[in-house]
């Protein structure tokens, strides 16, 4: 995720970065200012269409569709958005469960349990590393911090990793009340806390894998394909030549909502516009280890 000032506006006016809409629709804009180009060639010069032709009323379908176009295109965003906002307070809800759950067995596990301290200590964090790889289709080892009660070696990776820690974490709670070391009262204290991970999980997995419908996505893009395509037919009786740049301008605002809806939808990746898992598990690691220490 790029951290940036809002309230800068010129810097970011002319600043253009991996992620920008121009980048990736460079191809597409030129290709629509080639088709432009060869529209209003024909109609101007070669057939030199005068502008009482009736395709000058192309236009009034534009006019007419245009608002049920930004509409679809505002929920679009809307609905990316509060995917990418949900995923957020996924991982924020998170940073606060493994930081309930730190102090709470900070005070209840005594420094006489120096190992089962340290195994907490080392495997919280852990499960938010393998929380992150595991919405990344990925198994990164080196991001596991060993314990002397449990090895990466113990891990299958090719399992969902998360649970397994999840279920680790679990393990070690009821071995410690059946040694005497928590009571009873203690587990359900506890038990919130080991629940909100297995939670959190299932609720990021539900936004990953539950995209918008293709046949909404599908219909958006030939929309928008369609709209610009008859752009230049209609506009260039008025504008002549110039609605090359007009046609390559609309395109671009409209085209750019899509893809940033798309980019955002699936919060969960190493896009630049998508969450700090990184920075987020880091943060976990950092607490749980001043908690416990």
């Amino acid at each position: 995720m790029i951290d940036y000032n809002p309230k800068e506006w010129f810097r970011y006016i002319f600043y253009f970065q991996k992620a920008d809409t121009v980048r990736k629709l460079a191809p597409m804009i030129l290709t629509m200012a080639a088709y432009s180009s060869i529209v209003a060639y024909i109609i101007i010069i070669h057939f030199k269409i005068t502008e009482n032709n009736d395709l000058k009323n192309i236009s009034l379908m534009h006019s007419l569709l245009g608002f049920v176009i930004s509409m679809l295109l505002v929920f679009r965003t809307n609905t990316a958005y509060d995917r990418w906002w949900e995923g957020r307070k996924q991982w924020g809800s998170l940073v606060n469960g493994s930081r309930n759950l730190a102090l709470k067995l900070a005070a209840l596990i005594g420094p006489e349990h120096a190992a089962e301290r340290e195994f907490f200590t080392k495997m919280i964090p852990n499960y938010a590393f393998a929380l992150k790889n595991h919405l990344r289709n990925t198994y990164i080892s080196e991001e596991f911090d060993d314990s002397a009660l449990y090895k990466k070696s113990a891990l299958i990776a090719t399992d969902h990793v998360p649970n397994q820690i999840a279920a680790a974490l679990f393990a070690k709670v009821i071995e410690l009340q059946r040694k005497g070391a928590l009571l009873p009262e203690h587990t359900i204290i506890l038990n919130h806390e080991l629940e909100g991970f297995t939670n959190i999980c299932g609720a990021c997995e539900r936004i990953k894998n539950t995209p918008i419908p293709l046949s909404y996505s599908s219909f958006i893009k030939k929309f928008i394909f369609i709209y610009c395509l008859t752009l230049p037919i209609g506009y260039v009786f008025s504008l002549h030549f110039l609605v090359i740049p007009f046609v390559m301008f609309v395109f671009y605002i409209l085209a750019s909502l899509e893809v940033i809806a798309e980019e955002i939808e699936d919060p969960f990746g190493d896009d630049s516009n998508d969450l700090p898992m990184e920075r987020i598990c880091k943060g976990i690691h950092t607490t749980t280890r001043a908690l416990l220490k």
